[in-house]
């Protein structure tokens, strides 16, 4: 990089802003890599970055991130390993924790890809990671969460433990009774402690010869020894023995370990690289929660049009957002307008979302801004005396201009701050365009600053340029920080003069003596203003109508698409489940006139039934199936859907063989059903009330089941918002109806809709007390308790 392009990103104050974003990674890797990145200089790579953004972004709203935990830089591990060295327990699990962490995250886009959420690169990069499941295994069989060596790790290691705390059982036995005993009085304290990893008691000074043993420690005072009593003696050599051979067996069993991650190096940093990558996007969209910024288009002919940018470094309730546009109509910007009125906020923001969008980042702006794509962002901003080289002002200004035409080109964004100030004003703005010239003709973008009124006239005349201002407030005599395109700055000396009580006489004379070109300039710069701020806000409410317009038609485009996914596969189901229950009721049906046959064949006092009669029966049931083409407008089997609750009594039609008969009784999941002389056992779903029967009975409300069928649970997973809410409501009444002091409405995680509009409608049931979102165990956030009063 270029020397006069790092001094420009650090004028712009780009760096500030990548120590924000580094705020927002959990790792250390993820942290260092944010501090390092760069804006990038093709329009293909930033596309590429701002639609990885785009994809954390999404992820982010729709299933609150990726779930990145902590993970370590495992590659010091892995290098001592490749040399032979053995990692210890900690190191270990560190990697075992990035495996893990690499696991979590692949079935995580597993799970994203299976609801069909759309991602621009993001399933690519899963694709990328290396799933160790059975290294990752092995490690968490063998350690625990803080590198420990379980007992199970090896036979072995498993009697020698169990063997240390027999001894150490055998060892506290032996010492309670000394401390718990008539010996107690020989001692200081009736504790048990421990010297030189051997246990040992606080014995008085004058009664060291009571117990015997080995003295290991004595206080401070002299007046207590920590003895080990000869009783023990044994036991804490046993202890120290079988403690040795714990710590032989726990080095072999990490050595083996450590050997059966080594052939793994490569994936592991591999997938190392991944986290560290997915860390530095999920921080990024983060970071775009944080600032309220959206994604900008990445426009190809570098026509930069940003819509209430806001400087992302001023605090939100200070900041003044104001539109940008450079490069579509003109090349060079030139603003005008009183000191301390945020002209050089306004090149700092340019400059500062210019590089944050060529980053990857989201910008604080409103949506369909749209950024370009430079080679370099260049700037001149702020009074840079240099005392070592004897610089001024002026000379400072020059040597950073002079760097700057060095690189310059025509994929430049360049950014003056009082271009050709410090010198003589006449020849200063001599200088100043003489500057513009040169960047016109190399055909680099522009914004300026400037106090000559030779620039005003010089945004006028030349091509591509476009003079631009600071708004300033006469009444209050304060800047409001807005910026405009189309008008150059006034000076408002004579308004502030009269504002502050100047004499009138002296204004007027000071008016007389200013030529009359200067004063209908003035006058042309007041007209412009007020048609200015006229087509401002004709503007701002044109583009906030095509906003809602446009978000109104994606959000019906989208409700459309569902609605004909779910109407083909509600269509497909349909067919389905009516052909197989045609088919299982025209098997039933033969079954049925099987036994008739058969009864006709072994009864003489049967009534005769006519051979052509089976046949016509078959005929008719067989016909019951259709196409599926034709099933799809079948309202008769639609209807059939819609049965009431048999009870007994009823008079009820026979579906298969077309005859009405009434129920005796139900046995089973069958009703005995009486027709005529004949009793026949008939499945509930060849059965449905009569029409004459449907006229007698009372109306109803209509719920999905009677109160004694009523679920303790709700389940709304895959309604929209409107069914769920109806569906919500007659449940309640159900619920209430059916005595329940609490149940469950599952409405899943989604996009959260369904869940808000829920929890905002039981609010709103006088009859219910309380609700939270369900614990861990329950559903989570994908469901919800409500509590009846």
């Amino acid at each position: 990089m270029k020397q006069i392009d790092e001094k420009s990103m650090k004028t712009l104050e780009y760096y500030k802003i990548i120590d924000q974003l580094s705020e927002f990674t959990v790792s250390e890797l993820g942290r260092k890599k944010a501090k390092k990145i760069q804006p990038s200089k093709t329009r293909t790579e930033v596309v590429n970055l701002l639609e990885e953004t785009d994809d954390a972004v999404n992820l982010y709203r729709l299933k609150g991130g990726i779930p990145l935990g902590t993970f370590y830089d495992v590659r010091p591990h892995l290098k001592r390993m490749e040399i032979g060295a053995v990692l210890a327990g900690q190191e270990v699990i560190q990697i075992g924790q990035l495996l893990k962490g690499v696991r979590e995250i692949f079935d995580f886009f597993q799970d994203v890809e299976e609801e069909e959420i759309k991602l621009n690169h993001l399933y690519a990069i899963k694709d990328e990671m290396i799933v160790l499941s059975k290294l990752e295994r092995k490690i968490f069989a063998t350690l625990t969460d803080s590198g420990g060596v379980v007992d199970d790790a090896s036979p072995k290691l498993k009697s020698i433990r169990t063997s240390i705390r027999q001894t150490e059982s055998g060892i506290r036995e032996k010492l309670n009774n000394i401390v718990r005993g008539s010996q107690a009085k020989y001692l200081t304290d009736n504790i048990i402690t421990m010297r030189n990893d051997r246990y040992v008691i606080p014995a008085k000074a004058d009664s060291r010869n009571v117990f015997g043993g080995v003295v290991h420690a004595q206080s401070s005072s002299g007046q207590t020894l920590y003895v080990e009593p000869q009783s023990v003696l044994d036991l804490n050599n046993r202890l120290k023995r079988l403690q040795s051979e714990e710590k032989h067996e726990i080095d072999r069993i990490l050595m083996e370990l450590s050997q059966e991650i080594v052939p793994y190096s490569a994936e592991i940093i591999n997938n190392l690289k991944i986290l560290t990558k997915l860390d530095v996007l999920q921080a990024k969209a983060r970071y775009a929660r944080e600032m309220k910024a959206t994604r900008p288009k990445v426009h190809p002919e570098n026509d930069i049009q940003l819509f209430s940018a806001r400087h992302p470094l001023i605090p939100e309730e200070e900041v003044v957002a104001n539109d940008i546009q450079l490069g579509d109509r003109y090349k060079t910007v030139i603003v005008t307008g009183p000191n301390t009125g945020g002209k050089t906020v306004i090149l700092k923001t340019l400059g500062l979302l210019q590089l944050m969008g060529q980053t990857g980042l989201y910008l604080p702006v409103e949506e369909e801004s749209s950024i370009g794509v430079f080679h370099h962002i260049l700037s001149d901003i702020g009074d840079e005396q240099s005392i070592e080289q004897s610089l001024s002002t002026f000379s400072s200004h020059l040597t950073t201009i002079v760097s700057i035409f060095e690189v310059l080109d025509s994929k430049s964004l360049v950014l003056l701050d009082e271009v050709g100030a410090g010198t003589d004003p006449q020849e200063g703005a001599a200088l100043a365009i003489s500057i513009l010239d040169k960047i016109g003709a190399i055909g680099s973008f522009a914004m300026v600053t400037s106090h000559y009124p030779e620039l005003k006239l010089y945004g006028y005349n030349r091509p591509e340029t476009m003079n631009a201002s600071m708004e300033f407030d006469i009444e209050t005599l304060k800047p409001t920080y807005k910026f405009k395109m189309g008008i150059p700055g006034r000076s408002n000396a004579f308004e502030i003069a009269n504002r502050l009580g100047m004499n009138r006489e002296v204004i007027e004379n000071s008016r007389s003596l200013m030529s009359s070109e200067s004063q209908n300039v003035d006058q042309m710069i007041s007209d412009l203003d007020q048609k200015q701020k006229e087509a401002e806000q004709t503007s701002i409410d044109l583009r906030r109508r095509l906003v809602e317009a446009e978000k109104l038609h994606r959000e019906l485009a989208e409700a459309y698409q569902t609605y004909e996914q779910e109407k083909e596969s509600l269509k497909k189901k349909a067919q389905e489940e009516a052909n197989e229950l045609v088919a299982n009721t025209k098997r039933k049906a033969d079954n049925i006139i099987a036994d008739l046959r058969q009864r006709q064949l072994e009864s003489e006092n049967a009534p005769a039934v006519k051979e052509h009669e089976f046949i016509d029966a078959q005929t008719q049931l067989s016909s019951l199936r259709q196409e599926e083409a034709n099933l799809q407008q079948n309202k008769v089997l639609q209807r059939e859907k819609e049965k009431q609750s048999l009870k007994e009594g009823q008079t009820v039609t026979v579906h298969s063989l077309g005859q009405t008969g009434t129920l005796v009784e139900k046995i089973d999941d069958e009703w005995v059903v009486q027709m005529g002389m004949l009793k026949m056992r008939l499945p509930e779903e060849d059965l449905a009330v009569s029409a004459s029967e449907n006229e007698k009975e009372p109306t109803k409300s209509t719920y999905y089941g009677s109160t004694s069928s009523v679920r303790p649970e709700l389940d709304l997973r895959g309604e929209r918002v409107d069914a769920a809410l109806a569906k919500l409501d007659q449940y309640i009444d159900q619920a209430l109806l059916a005595n329940y002091k609490k149940v469950t409405i599952i409405h899943g995680h989604g996009t959260g809709a369904v869940r808000s509009a829920v929890q905002d409608a039981l609010s709103k049931y006088p009859r219910v007390n309380s609700y939270q979102t369900a614990p861990a165990n329950q559903g989570g956030t994908g469901a919800t308790i409500v509590s009846f009063k």
